[in-house]
């Protein structure tokens, strides 16, 4: 997809190429592995996002600075991508890319996540087209496949983690099954493939389809149009549910697998939005159980002051009730434990 961008004659300084990288559980030491491979004149801009807790400030910034030759800053709104500097995603924001720019943004979640991988590749394949490479490392489920798609669509270098490597394979395999020209590498070969690669690609086209185009104006979440997503091209109701609101989920059409946005913009892929049911599941079992041990615990006591009263019969009906309660509560014990046991139990438990 060759063309001319607006990047060839970008103002002096700002980045004609961008690198966006992506990573979520084990992600860090990956990163440390990366960065430290790149050459200290990179000439392009690096975007990074880690999935991490609304609530963590994120180290993530110094980590980077101290583990490789190129300085490493938190974003802040506003950024020019200059080469040669690493931005990283703070806390609770999604990262995007319109202009040369960095955009901060607490747009609606993408797959359980703000920040996500999915709307700054989005955005960056948006903007530089085949002038960007993405990158995802260690992390579960799938979040970025969509992202990598989006990059691959405009001719963009993708790549992933090698999965013997990745301490959790789930994001690098969904993308290497999803996006057809992606490649593996080591963490710390991804550094010297980027310099190879930035010195084949030209500066890109930053043209393409619109439902990417539409996603990113989503995910900035400054639309003025109330419930965008039933007016993306193609969306169909899907007849589920969004996790994080109750409503609606909406099936996106397109490559590279099935994915859903609820009619303020809550985004999910097939793998993040099961996961999501099962902790729903989970949460909600936990629940019943507990309700039902309480309710045990109040017709035993109204059995025993019956009983002390002389009223024998509702004595003896507020015991089989209490029976039953606890019959109901033995059945959810075992069912969660064989989940658990299914599942596994005591191990880490990894953002992603």
């Amino acid at each position: 997809m060759a063309g001319t961008s607006r990047w060839v004659d970008a103002p002096p300084g700002r980045a004609r190429h961008i690198v966006v990288v992506g990573a979520s559980a084990g992600g860090v030491e990956a990163l440390r592995a990366f960065v430290g491979a790149l050459s200290p004149g990179l000439p392009a801009a690096v975007v990074v996002v880690l999935h991490i807790p609304p609530d963590a400030p994120s180290a993530l910034a110094p980590i980077l600075d101290r583990s490789g030759p190129l300085r490493a800053v938190t974003a802040r709104h506003g950024d020019v991508l200059v080469p040669g500097t690493i931005f990283t995603a703070p806390a609770d924001n999604h990262v995007l890319v319109a202009d040369g720019h960095l955009h901060l943004s607490r747009g609606p979640r993408e797959n359980g996540h703000r920040p996500a991988l999915d709307p700054l590749f989005r955005s960056a394949a948006a903007d530089f087209g085949e002038a960007a490479i993405g990158i995802v490392l260690s992390g579960n489920r799938d979040d970025g496949t969509a992202g990598a798609s989006a990059l691959a669509d405009r001719d963009a270098p993708v790549l992933v983690q090698d999965l013997e490597e990745a301490l959790y394979d789930g994001m690098p395999s969904s993308v290497l099954h999803h996006v057809r020209t992606a490649r593996a590498l080591p963490a710390v070969k991804l550094g010297a493939a980027v310099g190879e690669l930035l010195a084949e690609v030209p500066a890109g086209t930053p043209a393409g389809d619109a439902l990417p185009a539409a996603e990113t104006v989503i995910a900035d979440g400054t639309t003025e149009v109330v419930g965008p997503t039933p007016r993306l091209a193609g969306a169909e109701p899907s007849g589920l549910s969004c996790p994080d609101c109750d409503g609606v989920l909406f099936r996106l059409p397109g490559a590279p697998a099935p994915r859903f946005r609820c009619r303020v913009g809550h985004a999910w892929s097939p793998a993040s939005l099961s996961a999501q049911q099962d902790e729903d599941i989970d949460r909600v079992l936990w629940s019943a159980l507990r309700a039902l041990a309480e309710k045990a615990e109040l017709h035993r006591r109204l059995g025993e002051s019956a009983a002390v009263a002389g009223r024998r019969e509702t004595a003896t009906e507020y015991r089989r009730r209490a029976d039953r309660a606890e019959a109901d509560a033995g059945l959810l014990r075992r069912l969660l434990a064989d989940d658990q046991a299914r599942h596994g139990s005591g191990g880490p438990s990894p953002i992603g």
